[in-house]
């Protein structure tokens, strides 16, 4: 089995497995229970929040636990909308951002708010000038998200963060999911006020992630109840997970940030063995720096996303139409109409995502047999 569909989700790592394994079995308690092992789940929590924020330089309490990205998107979107209306009901995304944060801004329409669409140049990225013409004086709320998770565009969140500190009544939400871990991230650089990550992306349990929300900001909770996390997101912590998650980020940081160099040259590589050995392939997004190491985008003409997707599985080649999100839709992918690809295009398109572990072997295999199915059904067409 060859598996790149590693931007939907990763394979959970073997030591995730077995340190959740020894919690599920020994450390059940209820980290707000006063008895021992409620304490000893406690210091589980307190263990794993500390080393997760250590990994993004900020503080312990500025990291609260979530069950995952749409979860934290939707927390920092309308946390901070309903929190500070009163400061403003303007709200800028770009076209391109995920569903969380798209249908959180069409929940928040409906309640009144304004929200400006920024539109991508053609390789899905958003231009800084266009985030500082668009602010008004009631703008609250920037949010752009790091990497694209169909297309791979690594968005100048820096250049946006230097024009967003100018205005001091604005947030700057970044959902950090496709990122987090994998290529580096100084969200007090950047002047991030809220950034969203997830476990599942970097070989950590699903139905786990955080979301960072800088000191001093107030969030409207979502889910209310027993007052856990600080009070922002009620509901018993899944220390199993949260753990997981914990020891996910250890190896990642050990892995990802070493290879990323290597991954990049792997990516290149890729797309150079496509272009030659399919002539009519294209590329969506950015080929260089300024797209993930990890994600490819890439159309057939005259061929159909689901049946390449279900052609290679036929050939234990496991790829994606897109966002997992809504790949089962039968529609065209946002982030490619915003980017102004061709109908026949973004209905051949599929998403190639690597992690890791991902092999030079593996993308030989993965060419190959593209190319072949390819040649066979655009001879059955």
């Amino acid at each position: 089995m060859l598996y790149l569909d590693n931007s939907a989700t990763t394979a959970v790592h073997p030591e995730v497995i077995k340190v959740m394994q020894d919690v599920l079995a020994k450390n059940f308690g209820n980290p707000s229970s006063l008895h021992r092992k409620g304490i000893e789940a406690e210091k589980m929590l307190q263990i794993s929040r500390n080393f997760i924020a250590q990994t993004l330089q900020v503080k312990p309490h500025e990291i609260v636990f979530t069950s995952g990205g749409t979860e934290g998107d939707n927390l920092a979107v309308k946390g901070i909308a309903l929190q500070y209306q009163n400061r403003g009901r303007h709200i800028i995304i770009s076209q391109v951002e995920h569903p969380a944060v798209r249908e959180s801004c069409h929940q928040l329409e409906n309640l009144g708010f304004e929200i400006t669409c920024l539109a991508v140049d053609k390789t899905g990225c958003v231009d800084p000038e266009l985030v500082k013409t668009s602010i008004r004086n009631d703008t609250i709320l920037v949010s752009i998200m790091q990497v694209n998770n169909e297309v791979g565009t690594i968005q100048p969140i820096q250049a946006i963060g230097d024009i967003i500190k100018k205005h001091t009544k604005i947030f700057f939400h970044v959902d950090g999911v496709q990122g987090y871990a994998k290529i580096p991230v100084q969200l007090k650089l950047w002047g991030v006020d809220l950034f969203t990550i997830s476990a599942h992306k970097i070989h950590g349990p699903k139905g786990v992630g955080a979301l960072y929300i800088r000191e001093g900001i107030k969030l409207f909770p979502q889910i209310t109840g027993g007052g856990q996390e600080g009070g922002i997101r009620s509901g018993t912590e899944n220390i199993p997970g949260i753990v997981g998650f914990a020891k996910a980020c250890q190896i990642a940081r050990e892995i990802f940030v070493v290879k990323s160099e290597e991954m990049s040259n792997l990516r290149r590589e890729c797309i150079v063995m496509l272009e030659e050995s399919i002539p009519s392939i294209v590329i969506n997004g950015p080929k260089d720096e300024e797209a993930s190491p990890y994600i490819i985008n890439l159309s057939i003409p005259g061929l159909k996303r689901e049946v390449l997707v279900h052609a290679l599985e036929s050939e234990d080649i496991f790829v994606s139409t897109g966002s997992a999100c809504s790949s089962k839709k039968d529609i065209t992918s946002p982030v490619l109409d915003a980017m102004g690809i061709a109908k026949d295009l973004k209905l051949g398109s599929i998403r190639v995502s690597f992690t890791y572990d991902t092999a030079i072997e593996d993308i030989e295999v993965f060419v190959g047999k593209l190319a072949q199915v390819v040649e066979q059904l655009l001879r059955k067409n």
